[in-house]
């Protein structure tokens, strides 16, 4: 394994105990999810500074808020991260005021404007919840009983794109007609054609690397999951590197992962953990958010940040659901 993968692979790991440390009694799909967050920034937790943006969080929301819901701690990591993690929560709470007029209330909603919080300056968000409403709009005419409430973090993600909300939404259906025959649940094809739809290249080039990806990790005997996981892997195939290239960092990173506590057989599963393995690869290839964007040999690599997020994004909504099922199962 090449220095920087190993090097981002043993911080995530420490950034999770050190999260489930001083966070004890949360979810365990969580932890994974707010150490990528760090590792993604290069940064070591701080479990002291999480604390202390845990405390920010309760002065300015209720206690029925969304953001101290399920996904209070990606909340405060994702503030915890940032220089200013006081201006971040205001300026998310600001545009969480403008997606809330325009849509239901739901967990997703929170995580999704703390991630455009900082890539749309304030005097925009009223017009960039405008637009991810229009592409909402456009998403359920085009599938009316596939688009749900989740969908609004992939319009929201959509609508940070130049391109023309109809342009948008006409690649997102070109890789949606293209994939619907490849994996069984709809829904989560929709969510991968979301996630192509922000990458360069045509439609027919980036569902046949998505496809190259996958089937070369099943040759592999690695078979990659086709539930919330295959967004993730619509961001790994917006990487400029080869699909052989990426599945082998694929591979490197799910053999360490397999050693790791939280990983073996009581974890959360293998096809899980390739997809923490696939989060990883990819965090390493996008080198953080300033290299990315200031690197003219990363093509389309806004795109690239974006995708990840929604992995991330993909990842809480798995925790939800599993939540609801222990919920409802006890």
């Amino acid at each position: 394994m090449r220095s920087s993968l190993a090097a981002l692979c043993g911080r995530f790991i420490e950034n999770r105990d050190r999260i489930k440390s001083g966070f004890g009694w949360e979810y365990s799909y969580i932890y994974p999810v707010c150490a990528e967050i760090f590792a993604d920034k290069r940064q070591e937790v701080s479990v002291e500074r999480m604390k202390e943006c845990w405390d920010m969080l309760k002065k300015k929301t209720g206690i029925f808020s969304n953001f101290r819901g399920m996904i209070k701690l990606i909340v405060i990591s994702m503030m915890a991260v940032d220089s200013d993690p006081e201006r971040k929560l205001s300026n998310a709470l600001t545009v969480y005021a403008e997606l809330k007029e325009r849509f239901w209330i739901s967990p997703y909603l929170p995580v999704v404007s703390m991630i455009i919080a900082d890539m749309v300056e304030p005097s925009g968000y009223a017009a960039l919840a405008d637009k991810t409403k229009h592409i909402y709009k456009l998403m359920k005419s085009e599938h009316p009983f596939l688009t749900s409430d989740e969908d609004s973090v992939f319009a929201a993600l959509l609508a940070l794109s130049d391109l023309t909300d109809e342009r948008i939404v006409g690649e997102t259906e070109a890789c949606y007609d293209i994939m619907k025959e490849k994996f069984f649940s709809r829904n989560n094809v929709q969510s991968l054609s979301n996630v192509l739809a922000l990458g360069e290249g045509s439609a027919e080039e980036k569902c046949r690397k998505t496809m190259e990806i996958y089937d070369g990790l099943k040759e592999r005997g690695r078979k990659y999951g086709t539930g919330y996981e295959l967004a993730t892997l619509g961001a790994l195939a917006l990487l400029p590197e080869s699909a052989e290239t990426i599945i082998e960092d694929i591979l490197e990173v799910d053999k360490f992962l397999s050693g790791q506590k939280g990983y073996g057989i009581l974890g959360p599963g293998k096809k899980h953990r390739l997809m923490h393995a696939g989060m990883l690869v990819g965090s390493d290839y996008i080198g953080g958010d300033d290299k990315a964007m200031s690197s003219a040999a990363i093509s389309g690599a806004i795109s690239l940040i974006v995708a990840q997020q929604i992995a991330t994004c993909a990842a809480v909504a798995a925790s939800s659901a599993a939540a609801s099922s222990a919920s409802s199962s006890s």
